[in-house]
């Protein structure tokens, strides 16, 4: 299958080009600022309408997989015009030319589309962002939903694993990377997340994609936990100094706009495919039995 990954420098995006190429699909990408220097990337800015649509002209991708986006959800709320222009303008981009090529479009989005109201949040559960950066990937999700195009919507939240040089630091890495300098760890303990392995967001994308399922999943894992409790998870799992964490609220944080405390739910994705996603304890164990040099 011929496979295009939108954002494949990133975190999420990197692994699904690593996984998809290794299953010997035809696999391109493409990035931004930083070039992972491996075959069939492409520098491209999703903002660029014009050489987006000669780039999916030339690759005439089956299958695009949409991982960019503006995810920091203080500077999105700081800056509202470069939130827009990325998360919505971009993705009407990348919608234009998957209409194009007729391409299936996967398109990752957040838990950031629901508020705190309820727990957990299922697919079919009206989204309600509160933050601009919410907003914005829910807008995202209707430009996908009106296109006429076969698609996934696939929400996850906090997703862990090891990462790349080049990668931003997830929570996990955060933690035994301070914990193993020696430094404190500041944690929040008002924060609640379901937290996503990302080798199992990757093998339940490839399971979705077989069973050319459409339509929304939640991609999370099976635990709902605060950031604190998570922290001393992995402390305890990578045999590291508890003490070094230090518990703190958010409201001792300057931040330009609260976090609601949304736990969605992966029951349809189990019903769906039969994948259950690891909570916090296997999948750190797994990362763990997996060190990377």
């Amino acid at each position: 299958m011929k496979i295009l990954v939108i954002g494949g420098s990133g975190f999420i995006g990197w692994e699904l080009v690593k996984f998809f190429s290794l299953k010997n699909h035809d696999v391109s990408y493409t990035y931004l600022k930083n070039n992972p220097k491996f075959e069939h990337g492409f520098k491209q800015d999703i903002t660029n309408k014009i050489t987006l649509k000669e780039l999916f002209n030339k690759i005439q991708p089956e299958l695009v997989i949409y991982t960019t986006a503006l995810t920091n959800v203080d500077l999105c709320e700081i800056d509202n015009s470069l939130a827009y222009s990325i998360n919505v303008q971009g993705t009407q981009n990348v919608v234009e030319a998957c209409q194009d090529t007729r391409s299936k479009l996967i398109y990752i989005s957040t838990s950031f589309v629901f508020n705190g109201s309820k727990h957990p949040f299922f697919e079919y559960d009206v989204i309600s962002p509160t933050t601009y950066y919410g907003i914005t990937k829910a807008e995202g999700e209707k430009i996908v939903k009106d296109s006429g195009l076969l698609y996934l919507i696939l929400r996850t939240d906090q997703p862990y694993g090891w990462k790349e040089e080049w990668n931003h630091y997830n929570s996990v890495m955060q933690v035994v990377e301070n914990l193993r300098s020696g430094k404190e760890h500041k944690e929040i303990v008002d924060w609640y997340n379901t937290p996503t392995y990302v080798p199992d967001f990757v093998s339940s994308v490839e399971k979705l994609i077989k069973l050319k399922e459409t339509g929304i999943f939640h991609l999370v894992g099976s635990d709902y936990v605060s950031r604190y409790d998570w922290a001393l998870t992995v402390a305890e799992i990578f045999n590291l100094n508890k003490s070094l964490i230090i518990p703190i609220s958010s409201k001792d944080l300057n931040l330009s706009v609260k976090r609601d405390n949304v736990q969605l739910s992966n029951e349809k994705l189990f019903q769906k495919t039969g994948i259950r996603m690891n909570g916090i304890k296997d999948g750190i164990l797994h990362m763990l039995q997996n060190t990377r040099d």
